[in-house]
Formats: C-alpha cells, structure tokens, sequence
C-alpha cells in the first residue's frame, strides 16, 4: 500500500510538475509578445514626436531672419517679400523629413537616449494614412511704420499627418497616426528708434530681484537695459515685443524672486503677445538736456550731438548769461540780464542767426528761469482759430503765453502788460528739415506743477506739438490730456479712425515731458485718485554732475494713486516704488513713424535722443513656433 500510495503520489507530483512548466513558459510566451508590443508602441510613438520636432525644426531654418521694421512693398531692400514661403517651406520639410525617416527603420536609443529600451521606428505612406505637411492659411498684422503700411507680424499655420510604424528587439510592429497644425509667428524686432518716445516703456537701470512692476496693460516696444520683474499680484498684458539686456527675467511669488529664461512662470498672469527677447544689446542713453534749453532759444537745439550745425561755441553746452542776453526778452521787452536773474518768462523776439541756420518768428519756445508751475490749456481766437495757452506762475507773477498756427502770432501777457509777436515757435530739425509748428517749454528750475484745467478736461490742442522740459524735478498734479485721443484706450491700442471722432491721421498733436537730472513725480488731486497724462514722459540721462543719481531719474508718486493712464510712454533711468494700484501705458501708435536710426520722424519736439552718443546692433526677427494636435489613434499595423 505504501508503495503504491509513493507511486500516485509522483505521478502527482510529475502532472503538476509539467503543468507548472507549461503555464509559466505561457506567462512568459504572453509577457513576451505584451513587452515586443509595448516597445514597438512607444517606438512609434517616439517616432511621431521625433518627426514633428523635425517638422518644427524645418520651418524655423526656413524663415528669413533679416532684420525688418516691417514686410512689404515699401519695406528697405530684403524685407520687400514675407520673411517666409509657406508653400517652399512645407515642400522642403516634407522632404527633407522623408528622406531622412522613410524607408527604413531608425533606433530610438541614441544620443542621450541611448540608455532606453531598443527599439526602432519609420515614417509610412499608404491608403489608410500618409505622411504629409501643407500650409493650411497665413494672416498678418498691419501697422503704420516709417508713414507706410507695413506688415510687422505673420502667423503660417501648416496641416500635417505623421504615420509611424514602430518595432522593438523582436519583428512585431505597432503603427500610430497623428494630425494636427503647426504654427510659425514672426514678428519684426523693434529696432530703437531715433527718440525715446518711440518706448512705450524703457527703463535704464532695472536691477534684478529690485522689486517688480506694478500690473497693467503695456502697450508699445518695451526694453529695459536690466530686467523685468513682474509679481503675482495682478495680470500683465505686454501688446508689443519685450526686450532686456540680462539673460534672465524675473518671477515674484509672494516675497521670493525667481530668475528665469521662460516667457512664463506658474503663478504669474503674464502675456507677451509680440514675444520676449533675453540678452538683447543694451541702449545708449542722451547725454544731457542742453539741447532742449537751447531749443527753446533757436528753434534747432545746438547742445544736440547729432543736430543740425550750430555755433561751435554753443555746440554741447547750455546756454551761457551772454547768450541768454544776447536772443531773450520778457514781457516788457527787456533782455534777459547779463548777469543772471532768479526767476522771469522769456521769449526769442526775432530772428536769430546760428552758423548756418536762421530761426523764423519767436524761435523755439519759452525759457523760464527759476522754479515754476505751468497749466496747459487749448483755446481759441475770436475768429475760432485752435490756440494753445501756456500759463506760467512764479510765485504773485503770473505769465500766459498763446500761440495761434492760424494767424502766426506768439501772444505773451504778465501783470497788465501783453505783446504779440508775429510768428510761433518753429521746430527747424524736423524731418525731413522743413519748418514745423512746435513749442518747447524749458524751466531752468523745479517745474512745481504741470497740469490741465481739470480732471478729463482737455489740455493738448489738437494742433499743437510741446515738449516741457526741465533742469530739475517735473511735478504732474493733474490730468494732462489730449483734446482728441489719437490711440484708443485699449489693449488694441490702434490709431483712432477719423470717422469714429474726428480725428485727423496727419495731425501733430503731441506732448513729451523730459528732465535730465530730476524725478517725474506723479500726484492726483482728485477724490478717486486717478490721474491721466497724455504724451511721452521721459526721466532719463547720463550719471555723473548735473545729471542722474541713484535717487534721480526715475518716476515717483506723491501719496497714492488708484488707477494711472498714459497715452505714450514711460521712459526712466532708474526705477522706484509708488503707491499705486494700476498702471495702463497705451503707447501712441504715431510714434512709429520713424524713419532710421538717427532720421527723426513723428514724435514730441526736441526728445531726447536714442542715437546721441552711442550706437546699437539691429535684432533679429522673433520666432515662435507652437503647435496643437487635432487627433491621435492606432493604425493597422504595417
């Protein structure tokens, strides 16, 4: 019994045995085949990713970087045709991705992929699915650069399928398809223009993890020779390209400051809708406000560097006692005295000779000596001509000074006493070099206040240009604004159409406010805090005696400020804390309108210059490519 019981027992033993044997030689037949399909799937796979980022790769090589200000027919020679031909382009890669990944099988496993599992993969074509890219619709932005139209963004959108087969160590294969549009935006660099009120925003001195920018809408090109910093207290939307010297921008959660190469960073509601550039060239600074306080006596500004030719005793230095003696007078006819004075309003009476050019009428604006404060406001004469009316206090004296264009008079008024002057302040360096209608305002002094009638009353005459410089400190106390807004308040930002309210395309209407050496101090009078400038607002100049300090040249704000709105820009040296909740810069789109590095065009009269002492190297166009699958499935496997 026994030994039959040993007997059945092994025989037992030998069923299981063999049973156990055969299921696991099963699992690992199954396990097998299961490892051999999962490999040749995320063969194929791969195989799909590695083509469309040779796909994406192709386009870019395609695109012609040559620096343009726009694309179009009346672009300069290389920017005449789009920076890209969609149909070429997408010929070229489809090409060049066929031969190089169709017909036989590539490893996945190289490069820093060479520690993955082995497998291969290949491009295919047939009647269920080929490989193929088409451009599938292109649209472009418009602008108004340099007085034309001109094309100054492109979007290419190109169809593709992918088919890709892949194979792992064994034979068995497993193919994918993929569909979806690939998208080239190129978009022109904005090369510096010759003023600086071609920024929206520019800022000198912007130290990294120095504290970030207050959130709003930044409209306009925007460069700083530092750093953006942007925090999450609020969204940032930038509507034109965003450039910086340093390598890095700046991320702000909470009190951490995050240095970063990304145009995004989790947590900050940020938007570049034109692109971000990183490392860009750094921006020459103007040398000094000489040439505006002579601007105010000649109509050319002889301090001007790059200026037309003036007197070499003149030429880079403010003007002396002599020579303010010399073309000055007041109200009264007296001439500016020889040994100096505290305070007093003069004019250029007549005609001046500097070397080769000659001043017409009043010359170019109004010199002030001494701390003042000035109201802006448009008027009109008795017969309804646009007149603009400068009102200037200087302690009990008040001075008013009136320019009528239509009737070619300089009208000035103090304690009684008025005198008008045949002729208004000429802008003789204008572009192309004839004479335009321009007023410089030049306070040798702290501007103590710099407003408006009042608070959405309009200040700027539509027919005037002005630019109110000063030697000191400029205090903006109320709303300075435009009698017809040339830009919409919008993120949009476009130039206001002529049959929506008026609006003439070719007006010259436009503000600049500069100080060389001092603060832009921004203060609102009114009970809800807000405050409006309209014009390019500049606080930016050389370091060093009689110019910017580490304290200077910069905006600040007097007790606080709920919402500020600038149409123009903001251009600074350095950068300092206010009080202040929102700030919104819709860059006024005329100021576009330039011609060259160093060849003037549309912007306030006697700005300070990007082009004085230093030069710049063209950029690039930028190039943003992304991309958006529409499907993705198994294919029958080939």
């Amino acid at each position: 019994m026994a030994l039959i019981t040993v007997l059945f027992l092994t025989i037992l033993m030998t069923i299981l045995g063999l049973t156990m044997v055969v299921s696991v030689n099963s699992d690992m037949m199954i396990n097998g085949y299961y490892g051999n399909e999962r490999a040749s799937y995320y063969a194929a796979d791969s195989g799909i990713n590695i083509a469309r980022q040779y796909l994406v790769n192709q386009l870019y090589a395609s695109v012609v970087q040559t620096s343009c200000l726009g694309w179009g027919a009346n672009a300069v020679a290389g920017c005449t045709t789009p920076p890209l031909n969609a149909t070429t382009a997408a010929s070229a890669a489809l090409s060049n991705l066929q031969s190089t990944y169709s017909g036989s099988f590539t490893p996945v496993n190289t490069g820093t992929a060479g520690g993955s599992w082995p497998s291969y993969f290949m491009l295919y074509g047939n009647a269920s699915c080929t490989t193929g890219v088409t451009p599938s619709g292109t649209t472009s932005t418009l602008a108004n650069v340099n007085g034309s139209s001109l094309i100054t963004s492109y979007s290419f959108n190109f169809s593709y399928t992918l088919c890709s087969v892949g194979r792992g160590a064994a034979l068995q294969r497993t193919a994918v398809q993929e569909s979806g549009t690939l998208t080239v935006n190129v978009h022109s660099q904005d090369i510096p223009p010759p003023t600086f009120a071609g920024y929206g925003a520019f800022i000198n001195n912007y130290t990294p993890c120095s504290g970030y920018l207050v959130p709003g809408t930044f409209s306009g090109p925007t460069f700083t020779n530092g750093a953006w910093e942007l925090g999450n207290s609020g969204a940032y939307i930038f509507t034109n390209h965003v450039g910086q010297a340093n390598s890095q921008i700046d991320y702000w959660i909470g009190s951490n400051c995050n240095k970063s190469t990304a145009s995004s960073y989790s947590g900050i509601n940020v938007n570049f809708q034109q692109g971000l550039t990183l490392g860009a060239p750094a921006v020459p600074l103007p040398p000094n406000s000489y040439s505006q306080a002579w601007a105010a006596i000649d109509g050319l500004g002889c301090g001007e560097a790059t200026g037309p030719s003036c007197n070499s005793s003149s030429n880079g230095n403010p003007p002396t006692n002599a020579q303010l003696n010399a073309y000055m007078k007041d109200v009264n006819g007296n001439s500016y005295p020889a040994t100096g004075t505290s305070s007093g309003v003069y004019l250029p009476y007549s005609g001046t000779t500097f070397g080769a050019s000659t001043t017409t009428g009043s010359g170019g604006g109004i010199y002030v000596q001494g701390n003042a404060s000035v109201v802006l406001t448009p008027g009109t004469d008795i017969s309804g001509n646009l007149t603009q009316i400068y009102t200037i206090t200087q302690g009990s004296t008040v001075t008013t000074v009136t320019t009528n264009p239509a009737a070619n008079t300089t009208t000035i008024s103090s304690g009684g006493t008025s005198k008008t002057l045949t002729g208004i302040p000429d802008n003789l360096v204008s572009n192309p070099g004839s004479t335009t209608p321009s007023t410089m305002l030049y306070v040798n002094g702290t501007i103590t206040g710099l407003k408006g009638p009042g608070q959405g009353v309009p200040a700027i005459q539509s027919n005037a240009m002005i630019t109110v410089a000063g030697s000191s400190n400029i205090d903006i106390t109320g709303d300075i604004i435009y009698s017809v807004e040339p830009v919409s308040l919008s993120a949009t930002d476009t130039l206001t159409a002529a049959a929506a309210n008026g609006y003439n395309a070719s007006a010259t209407n436009a503000l600049g406010v500069f100080t060389a050496s001092g603060n832009i101090q921004l203060s609102s009078p009114y009970a809800n805090q807000n405050l409006e400038v309209d014009g390019s607002l500049a606080a930016i100049g050389q370091t060093g005696t009689g110019g910017c300090t580490s304290s200077t040249c910069g905006f600040t704000v007097s007790g606080s400020i709920n919402t500020f709105n600038n149409v123009g820009g903001q251009i600074q040296s350095n950068i300092f804390g206010g009080n202040m909740n929102t700030e919104n810069t819709f860059f006024d789109q005329r100021f576009t309108n330039w011609t060259a590095p160093g060849g003037g065009g549309f912007s306030p009269p006697w700005f300070p210059s990007i082009t004085n002492n230093g030069s710049y190297t063209p950029q690039q166009p930028t190039i943003i490519l992304s991309q958006q699958r529409t499907s993705w499935a198994w294919a029958p496997v080939q």
